[in-house]
């Protein structure tokens, strides 16, 4: 579901509705500071989603909302912190695709993100870019498949650590073209863009929001959006299927979830507001402008979304033959 469809105003009223539904069971949901876990670090795209949404989060909520970054081990640091903790809505989950790539590229993870997480909205969709340093010596993404097959396993390719969207979308890149390179995983996003800018590794496929400022000011080459369709907010950019790879697709998303057993009160009530701040002309603007499209699904939407990404993701695995870790 877009936000297209939603009226600010019945936004407003279906939050001061659940507010005084708490209140009227007792409860004064939030009483103090709420906690966003980024299960990243500082820098990439879900740290710039968390940082966009907390501080309007916190002024509909009357408490503050403070961005918390644990990063390492595919994003499932932070999500262990979220999926163990109390489930009284003061610690939720800045989720990200990882969510559903995890469970097919690791045996042990240490918790399940369909059963021990509550899905409370999708933020933004957004598409992933394939960037290169300006030193290599391509321009377009056929050049760079001309020039790779030239030099089998020789360049490598930067991410947000294994089995991250910008891995998986890379593997999926190669899977599809018959490439070879080497994979140099990061701790997140936000250290592997810097490398790529500083020309330590030549490629990445980070999120649009990570790497279109760095394109605009000509530290990095943007050769093609992962995207069936362009990204709104650059439409000069090539989706990879019209590059050179016809049938290549691959979409990024963030949203908030939250520990399993918080209350639907409490759980309606987030989704409410972060629809509501999703409304906001200056919040759609800095989405938009970077590449991303505002969502704003329901809880239910949202559950339903990330189960069907568990299976997708779980299919290209297996398809390429990687070994869970």
């Amino acid at each position: 579901m877009r936000l297209v469809g939603h009226h600010p105003l019945l936004l407003l009223i279906g939050a001061a509705l659940l507010s005084w539904a708490l209140m009227g069971h007792g409860q004064s949901y939030p009483t103090r500071t709420v906690r966003l876990v980024v299960p990243s670090s500082p820098g990439g795209g879900a740290d710039f989603t968390a940082r966009v949404i907390a501080p309007k989060l916190g002024e509909y909520l009357r408490q503050q909302v403070v961005v918390e970054n644990r990063a390492g081990a595919g994003t499932m640091i932070g999500g262990e912190v979220v999926a163990r903790s109390a489930p009284d809505g003061y610690t939720l989950l800045l989720a990200t695709a990882p969510l559903a790539i995890n469970p097919a590229m690791y045996r042990k993870v240490p918790y399940d993100a369909l059963r021990d997480l509550v899905h409370i909205t999708q933020v933004v969709s957004l598409p992933n870019v394939l960037i290169s340093h300006p030193s290599l010596p391509v321009k377009t993404v056929r050049e760079l498949i001309v020039f790779t097959k030239a030099r089998p396993g020789e360049l490598a390719f930067a991410s947000a650590g294994v089995g991250t969207a910008p891995h998986l979308f890379f593997e999926l890149f190669l899977d599809m073209t018959g490439l070879k390179m080497v994979h140099v995983p990061y701790k997140g996003a936000g250290p592997g863009v810097i490398d790529v800018i500083a020309g330590h590794v030549p490629l990445m496929t980070p999120t649009i929001l990570a790497a279109l400022s760095h394109v605009r000011g000509g530290r990095l080459r943007a050769l093609g959006v992962t995207s069936a369709k362009r990204a709104l907010g650059a439409p000069d950019i090539p989706t990879i299927a019209e590059a050179g790879v016809p049938g290549y697709e691959a979409s990024n998303w963030f949203g908030v979830s939250a520990p399993a057993g918080v209350p639907r009160e409490i759980v309606d009530l987030i989704y409410s507001n972060i629809a509501r701040a999703l409304q906001q002309p200056e919040i759609k603007a800095r989405f938009s402008g970077n590449g991303a499209e505002p969502v704003g699904s329901t809880p239910d939407e949202f559950a339903a979304y990330v189960r069907s990404e568990t299976a997708k993701w779980g299919k290209v695995v297996r398809n390429a033959g990687m070994q869970p870790e």
